[in-house]
């Protein structure tokens, strides 16, 4: 197996174990562990049946970790010309090595590992931190699949966040943009100096939300190239496949669909894709079809609500439709082929409100039971 040492750093708790996974809710419940257990023992006859259920209601839900760690997978070395000088090493760069543009890998294997893994992938302006919870502190979905059986794997895609070592030298931008991406996510738009929400909208709503929320963003240090993310993305796919003996589930969004598809030229390991508003579909005429349909990927597209020209209050609407309508070309040929694709427009199936973000919205629980939902019937 490759990279066995960094799984060095990987925690193995013992059955029974809580393990605090960075969600303030989990956080208060994973307190209650194995030290606090010990020592209520011997006093445990003396306890009323009301104080036995008080107790054991603390403790309902913990999410238990069995493994966690973190990794770098793909990436290259870069190398500048002449020779290192030692007696100079603190200023000298000829002759110096620098390991760039990987993916980084934050990982967890629940306790009941019944699921498949499954590798979160962000898009634009966003890390792993949009999967792991939510702007009013909820739990996000890494911790709702586990819960459902699924090992996480999070992933900051190369030049970005923690993987931010990059062979792409870059500026980060500093223009002031809030009311842009909050209007072009569809969570509302900006009047009279204040940040509106759409009608039923399920986006945690309070200033102190909203400044969470901007707070996730996360600039680029290296330019966005689509190929050095996809082969990331596959490399992990490949490590996790050795590292679990499963293939993955393909969780990816936004600016993050387009590597997604092209991720599946790379690797043999995708067990299916869930494409969370990813912009667009690949080409029907694209290498990443082909290479989509010949590995026979069953595939599912998520879009949420304020989507169409009817919207005429919400200006990103009608470029929404624009896009996702590529998704039903892509389902059409692919299912025609032999392909298993699917559309998943929330609002057909009773769900409202939701904007980009559904994974962080307050119906985030609800969406994820439906994407459980959509696991079990097609993917082996």
């Amino acid at each position: 197996m490759k990279n066995k040492m960094y799984r060095k750093i990987a925690v193995v708790l013992a059955a029974g174990m809580l393990l605090m996974t960075g969600c303030g809710n989990a956080a208060s419940s994973n307190n209650t562990g194995t030290e606090a257990s010990e020592t209520a023992a011997p006093e445990a006859e003396t306890k009323t049946d009301a104080e036995e259920t008080t107790e054991a209601a603390d403790t309902s839900g913990a999410l238990v970790i069995r493994e966690q760690g973190m990794f770098s997978a793909g990436g290259t070395v870069i190398a500048s010309d002449g020779t290192f000088d030692v007696s100079n090493y603190y200023t000298s760069r000829e002759g110096s090595t620098s390991h760039v543009d990987h993916a980084n890998v934050f990982y967890q294997i629940p306790e009941e590992d019944t699921g498949l893994p499954m590798v979160f992938l962000h898009g634009y302006g966003q890390s792993r931190m949009g999967w792991m919870t939510t702007p009013d502190g909820r739990e996000g979905w890494s911790d709702l699949f586990l819960k459902k059986g699924h090992s996480v794997f999070l992933i900051d895609q190369p030049r970005r966040g923690e993987a931010g070592q990059t062979s792409v030298a870059g500026t980060i931008n500093a223009e002031t943009a809030d009311q842009t991406w909050y209007t072009q996510f569809r969570i509302g738009t900006f009047l009279d100096g204040e940040f509106t929400y759409n009608e039923n909208s399920q986006f945690p709503q309070g200033e102190d939300a909203l400044n969470q929320f901007f707070r996730q963003m996360t600039p680029d240090t290296g330019d966005f190239d689509q190929t050095v993310i996809a082969q990331s993305v596959a490399a992990a796919i490949d490590e996790i496949y050795e590292m679990t003996g499963k293939d993955s589930i393909l969780v990816t969004h936004s600016q993050g669909g387009m590597p997604g598809w092209e991720t599946a030229r790379y690797t043999d390991h995708i067990a299916g894709i869930v494409a969370i508003e990813p912009g667009i579909a690949a080409g029907v005429d694209s290498e990443d079809y082909q290479a989509l349909l010949e590995k026979n990927i069953p595939i599912t597209f998520y879009y949420g609500d304020y989507i169409g020209e009817e919207y005429t209050d919400v200006p990103a609407a009608a470029m929404w439709a624009g896009m996702a309508s590529t998704a039903d070309v892509f389902t059409e040929a692919y299912t025609a082929a032999g392909g298993n694709s699917t559309i998943v427009r929330l609002p057909e199936e009773g769900i409202y409100g939701n904007d980009h973000f559904m994974f962080q919205d307050m119906n985030n629980d609800e969406i994820a039971d439906h994407v459980e939902n959509w696991i079990q019937e097609n993917v082996e």
